[in-house]
């Protein structure tokens, strides 16, 4: 039986709460990550990569390379900024500073847009009209734990 991947959707508040906490949530979602499991693929954008490294330059500057250092062991796979016309056709959407965190997920092919950012996308996680369910990083959890044992419980 082929095993399902999940592609997962990091909005740069996951990946921030995930970095500077030793638990919760976003946490967990990270050091899953961080396990290399073949059946989590994480993504985000470039878009995200900058509005996570601007945040830190301007508020902890001391932890960027900590935050450089870290990145990586996460295998995060980052999708280019998407185009202006993608952008332009989702306006409205949502807030126009999400708008890019939205197409990248477009773009990322996502299964999954895990953030935090309860006021802005919560009219789209009650549309659900795209291909991607869009979830705080508490349900996520919820929803892929029992995916990841089931897959474990195969392989023995």
């Amino acid at each position: 039986m082929a095993k399902r991947e999940f592609r997962i959707f990091l909005d740069s508040n996951v990946i921030l709460s995930g970095l500077f906490s030793d638990t919760g949530p976003p946490r967990v979602i990270l050091d899953l990550l961080s396990l290399n499991l073949p059946m989590l693929h994480a993504v985000t954008g470039r878009y995200n990569i900058i509005e996570i490294e601007r945040n830190l330059k301007k508020k902890m500057p001391t932890v960027i390379s900590v935050y450089k250092e870290y990145l990586p062991k996460l295998n995060l796979e980052i999708v280019p900024m998407p185009p202006i016309a993608m952008i332009k056709n989702l306006s409205g959407n949502t807030s126009d500073k999400d708008v890019p965190v939205l197409a990248s997920a477009f773009i990322g092919k996502a299964d999954f847009l895990v953030t935090g950012d309860k006021k802005d996308f919560a009219k789209l996680r009650i549309k659900g009209i795209y291909l991607f369910k869009i979830v705080s990083p508490s349900e996520f959890l919820e929803i892929i734990l029992p995916e990841i044992l089931k897959s474990m419980e195969q392989s023995i």
